[in-house]
């Protein structure tokens, strides 16, 4: 996970000084030397980090921290603000022209992933602003470019447009010809890359630029590259003029120097982070929510995006008035497990939480497992699955015989669903204020694993 060391070692230091009460400026100096080293093993680049400490130094050795009743609380707001600062301060969306087709131009080192990410913005773009976006493969030097296009647009249902090894400026614009003749509104240029930059990629990316006219240049770069997709960053700004920047593999084991250098080198925000390898696994980069996580203060807000996606909004409707009424059934419960299956690792959602990834490093949805809570509970005929109190020891033995299970694991899934139906019950009554902000948001995406082994080991 991005940022895991550096967010483990802000927290020590930290606590550190939480600990003192009051600051004197010997302390401060020795807290930003423990920070400057954080992020130096990071990967930030020296400068920035430099940069950095200086400004942070500067406002936490001020009166209003040195005075203030709690001043480890105030060197920790300016670590976030600075760190959100750093970031770019705040989101920045895809820039789309006025007359369509918008074009993106899709750059980068060979490596970075630009072809699938480039298809999962695109998908994302569809999905969130109802775009009909078009894939155009002007890469058309690496072995099988033209095919991964193709096979990412058929499972995503995104129109690829290529012309086969053609000159690539040509390919660009005939595929935006192609796009205003079928209605395509926003088109995706998969550019070549290199395995470094050189002359001729560039003079190449400098054609198609001049030729389309692209509203967003956006520079794909793997942050698990630390200092080299900051050198590659500025090498491509200074050639090409990007407007934004995409971080991919952010879920990889990356020390996070990237996210948190790219912006400051180039000026140019970091506008979508891929997150995993999965289709859907894009997202728009929020610099404030990142400095959260990077401090330990988790992510909420993305943690509530991912669970409304998880869930339709008919479904989350129904869901509400069920845990209004106390309606919580087998069904229901089977249903929130496949929803936090949807929402990545437990790891990460621990991130978004503010709690401690390590606690859950390495938890996972246990396939296997998730099969047989779906075999058990489809064994049920509807009036067991709507009153499991109804089942006794013949009735068990049939459902583990239909089910390919044992007695012993129809009973483990029943003892976990009545945990999570007194759970239920508990938040319902008087003044259950929390049940009305969980039914507003259709369930409970983060409690499926409760009571441990099923579907979540360890958990």
């Amino acid at each position: 996970m991005a940022f895991e060391g550096l967010s483990s070692k802000l927290s020590e230091t930290f606590k550190r000084l939480r600990g003192k009460g009051r600051l004197s400026e010997q302390d401060i100096t020795e807290a930003m030397r423990e920070v400057r080293l954080a992020l130096l093993e990071a990967d930030v680049s020296y400068k920035v980090v430099k940069d950095f400490i200086k400004r942070v130094s500067e406002r936490a050795k001020g009166a209003e921290v040195l005075e203030s009743l709690s001043p480890a609380q105030m060197v920790i707001k300016i670590v976030n603000d600075e760190l959100r600062a750093l970031m770019g301060s705040e989101n920045r969306k895809l820039n789309i022209s006025s007359k369509s087709p918008s074009v993106v131009m899709l750059v980068g080192l060979q490596g970075a992933g630009k072809t699938t990410n480039g298809a999962k913005l695109a998908a994302l773009m569809k999905k969130s602003q109802g775009k009909r976006p078009l894939l155009v493969a002007c890469d058309v030097y690496r072995p099988a470019a033209i095919k991964q296009l193709e096979t990412v647009g058929a499972q995503l249902d995104i129109p690829v447009f290529q012309m086969g090894q053609s000159d690539p400026v040509d390919i660009a614009k005939a595929g935006i010809a192609h796009a205003r003749k079928y209605g395509n509104d926003l088109v995706f240029l998969d550019t070549a890359g290199r395995l470094h930059i050189d002359e001729a990629l560039m003079d190449e990316l400098r054609r198609i630029k001049e030729a389309t006219e692209p509203a967003e240049i956006l520079l794909v770069v793997d942050a698990m590259t630390g200092q080299d997709a900051v050198n590659a960053a500025s090498a491509f700004d200074e050639q090409l003029g990007i407007t934004g920047v995409m971080l991919t593999k952010l879920d990889g084991d990356a020390r996070g120097g990237a996210a948190l250098s790219v912006t400051a080198v180039t000026g140019k925000p970091i506008k979508f982070a891929g997150v995993g390898e999965k289709l859907d696994q894009i997202e728009p980069f929020h610099p404030d929510r990142m400095a959260g996580r990077i401090l330990g203060m988790g992510d909420v807000l993305t943690l509530i995006e991912k669970a409304e996606q998880a869930m339709d909004e008919k479904k989350a409707a129904e869901m509400a008035d069920k845990l209004r009424q106390n309606r919580f059934t087998l069904t229901d419960y089977y249903e929130q497990l496949i929803q936090l299956k949807g929402m990545g690792s437990m790891e990460d959602i621990a991130g978004m939480m503010g709690l401690n990834p390590k606690a859950l490093k390495g938890a996972k949805v246990d396939e296997k497992a998730m099969a047989h809570t779906e075999a058990i509970i489809l064994s049920m005929t509807p009036r067991e699955r709507e009153n499991p109190g109804i089942l006794g020891n013949s009735r068990k033995k049939r459902i583990a015989a239909g089910s390919g299970t044992t007695v012993v694991e129809v009973n483990r899934l029943l003892k976990q669903y009545d945990t999570m139906l007194q759970l239920v019950r508990q938040m319902n009554g008087p003044g259950g204020k929390k049940m009305k902000r969980m039914a507003k948001r259709g369930g409970f995406p983060g409690l499926g694993g409760m009571g441990g082994g099923m579907g979540f080991p360890g958990m």
